[in-house]
């Protein structure tokens, strides 16, 4: 048996952890069976963001005629832009592999595995057995199917396999609100795909603030048949083959939304279900996530975990802090703790969204004293030249220029803009006054944030201008 100092199970944001042994003259093991980099380099958000990018282009190309600008979009070639996407996200899988496979101390293994014992791993691919002094659970989730009746007996697709699809689907029925319906279904719908919704909030990206999820589901329903309030209780494929979901709303009102495709995207679960966790005596939740502690050891001795197998922040960027986490206290014994406190996130649909902190209703049902404001982008120079007078920028934070308890932006550059808000919090001192002070460029739309945290500052007086007119 094989005997390293660490195994990582998984080739996402845990193997840095390997790399970092490796780096100090220990030797580390890596198992992945498909391509390195996680679900977030080849099959999640890096892909997704770059077809969500030429979305993008198309909407602007759209829209010139708002600013006077006489564009005409000829046509896509959907087949292309997927095809360059794919190849743009496995060139870097293949660096990111050609890269630790060279590294000195770093044995990749092209298999998954299983725990049979304490820090001892089975690998798939021929039963041979690995130990590691400290082993890392890094191995990430998958999509979820719901209990749909029918399900199993049609062709759908999940966010795994709907991002490199050969020919554009004329319409679209997703089932799931959350981020991931709603982005895809953005990018569809850009590129001329007719997308249905199906989500049983009564609002799509219901986790957000209450202001942000209305805006963004009355948005997309601009240019998405949304069917907020609603449940897919049945599938079924037709005669023509298509897809027909049979959906009900909230009084017991039945409808039938029939695509050409069906694309599920109800959540996701962790892997552990794959790795017989209880035989190395590490313990995970009804779900399936991994039970950690704030320095994220596991209930087994020297076993720890990182990434989606968590429940807190399922966010590449959490994982990649998660790993950094992990390393110092494996490495140094630093005894180094987590700390969620600012981290932001982003939904790249259109509207973009970007949050960082608590919702207004979860303050309000946690009995907290607060104050808030809502500024839309036209109080800033650049806002009002994009003509954006529906995006906004609202902060919730204790009174009188106290603590940000909450910042979510809804609008052009918003996964940008919320970064002086998150940095802010994270290092200190996270009040409203120290983003109010702070000199703003001139004309940039991170001035509505800078209106917003004005307004709730602890100064008497203004000192942001409102280039709506109503001040300065």
């Amino acid at each position: 048996m094989e005997e390293y100092d660490i195994v990582v199970l998984g080739g996402g944001s845990g193997s840095q952890v390997a790399t970092a042994a490796a780096d100090r003259g220990l030797e580390a093991a890596v198992l992945e069976p498909g391509p390195l980099g996680g679900a977030c380099v080849t099959r999640g958000c890096v892909p997704s963001k770059a077809l969500i990018h030429r979305a993008d282009l198309v909407s602007e190309i759209r829209r010139a005629d708002r600013f006077g600008i006489d564009a005409d979009l000829r046509g896509v070639e959907y087949g292309a832009v997927t095809e360059a996407v794919h190849d743009t996200v496995y060139a870097r899988a293949d660096r990111q592999r050609e890269s630790l496979e060279r590294a000195d101390g770093v044995t990749r293994y092209r298999t998954a595995g299983r725990f049979v014992d304490e820090r001892t791993v089975e690998l798939d691919d021929g039963g041979d057995r690995i130990r590691g002094e400290d082993v890392v659970i890094a191995v990430g989730s998958r999509p979820v199917a719901p209990p749909i009746d029918g399900l199993d007996d049609v062709d759908y697709l999940t966010s795994d396999d709907a991002l490199y699809l050969d020919e554009r689907p004329d319409s679209l029925a997703i089932v799931g609100g959350g981020y991931i319906g709603a982005e895809l279904g953005y990018f569809f719908a850009a590129l001329g795909t007719e997308v249905s919704i199906v989500g049983r909030s009564d609002r799509l990206v219901p986790r957000e603030d209450d202001d942000v999820s209305d805006l963004v589901t009355a948005s997309i329903d601009r240019y998405c048949e949304v069917y907020a309030g609603h449940e897919a209780r049945a599938v079924r494929e037709r005669d023509d083959g298509s897809v027909a979901v049979a959906v009900e709303a909230g009084d017991d009102e039945e409808t039938e939304v029939a695509a050409d495709a069906l694309l599920v995207a109800a959540g996701r679960r962790p892997n552990t279900d794959t790795l017989d966790p209880e035989n190395a005596g590490v313990e995970v939740d009804d779900r399936g996530h991994v039970e950690v502690d704030e320095r994220l050891a596991t209930t087994a001795d020297g076993v720890w975990a990182l990434g989606d197998v968590l429940a807190a922040y399922p966010f590449k960027h959490v994982a990649d802090y998660e790993s950094r986490v992990v390393a110092a206290n494996v490495l140094d014994d630093a005894g180094e703790t987590v700390d969620y406190e600012g981290v932001p996130h982003a939904i790249f649909t259109s509207p973009q969204v970007a949050s960082v902190g608590e919702t207004e209703g979860e303050l309000a049902e946690a009995g907290v004293e607060y104050e808030s404001t809502l500024v839309t982008y036209d109080a800033a120079p650049k806002g009002l030249i994009l003509g954006e007078d529906e995006s906004f920028v609202k902060v919730l934070a204790e009174p009188g220029g106290g603590e940000i308890l909450g910042c979510h932006v809804v609008g052009p550059e918003a996964a940008t803009m919320i970064h002086e808000v998150a940095v802010t919090i994270q290092s200190g001192p996270g009040t409203v006054d120290a983003v109010a002070d702070a000199v703003h460029v001139h004309p940039a739309l991170n001035e509505v944030v800078l209106k917003a945290f004005d307004d709730l500052s602890s100064r008497s007086y203004s000192t942001a201008p409102d280039w709506r007119g109503t001040n300065g």
